[in-house]
């Protein structure tokens, strides 16, 4: 008795381990930021603006100016893009 309930529990295990599996495998999370109309950050204006994956931002306020103040677009080395801006915080 106690073999055949083991086998069935290693057996429900294999089963819930390769669909669980399966199902990370499957499922691609992507996400999409969109801007609308009338968006700045840091004085900077960011209206209509879609940044995904491939097309990424990354912006840094600081609460001075920085030295290399700007929005710059560079390569990632993976195939995609990446704006970086360096930008005062306005209050």
């Amino acid at each position: 008795m106690n073999a055949v309930f083991s086998a069935l529990a290693a057996t429900a295990l294999l089963v819930s381990a390769i669909i669980g599996l399966s199902a990370a495998l499957s499922s691609g999370v992507s996400a999409e930021v969109r801007f609308g109309r009338n968006v700045r950050v840091g004085g900077h204006d960011f209206s209509n603006q879609s940044f995904n994956r491939k097309r990424r931002a990354e912006i840094y306020l600081y609460d001075r100016t920085p030295a290399g103040s700007g929005c710059v677009w560079r390569s990632d080395g993976r195939g995609g893009r990446v704006k970086t801006c360096h930008l005062r915080r306005i209050r």
